[in-house]
């Protein structure tokens, strides 16, 4: 895939969530509340689909802080459950904010091959599926990611 569009920059929205809710989730995990991370959240909480580290450092400008920054920081916000990685198979991770800050909230991807729109589908009808799943073998904690990979309307010829 190739990198992002111009046509089809990422839809902004704001989560719900505000900032202090975030920041405080970053206080119980006894970590300091830095600007960098600050302005890596708030991006986040802007976008309304994942972003690569390349896409976060533009979103913030080079002086708010630099790309290895912006590496370090994702892998703690993850690990927090703060954050989202995604893999669309093209060699690029992508992060998202959890929409709930507890990584519970589920949803789906619809990607595009060539210009790697990626756009969100919160239906999901996988969820009985999971249930019968879990029962027949006696698994609990059944999860499942899916992405559909397809060209956007911008990139369709003619």
């Amino acid at each position: 895939m190739k990198s992002p569009c111009p046509q089809h920059p990422h839809p902004l929205r704001l989560i719900q969530q505000p900032l202090s809710d975030l920041t405080e989730k970053l206080r119980r995990g006894e970590l300091k509340i830095t600007a960098p991370r600050q302005a890596i959240l708030e991006v986040l909480r802007r976008h309304a689909s994942p972003l690569t580290i390349k896409e976060i450092h533009g979103a913030l400008g080079k002086s708010d802080c630099d790309v290895a920054t912006i590496y370090r920081n994702m892998h703690t916000l993850e690990g927090l459950g703060l954050v989202r990685r995604h893999d669309f198979g093209d060699g690029a991770a992508r992060f998202e904010l959890s929409s709930d800050g507890d990584g519970d909230h589920h949803h789906h991807h619809l990607v595009c091959n060539q210009c790697s729109r990626v756009v969100e589908l919160d239906d999901c009808i996988l969820g009985d599926f999971e249930q019968l799943l879990a029962k027949r073998h006696g698994f609990s904690s059944i999860s499942h990611r899916m992405e559909f990979f397809g060209i956007c309307p911008g990139c369709r010829p003619g």
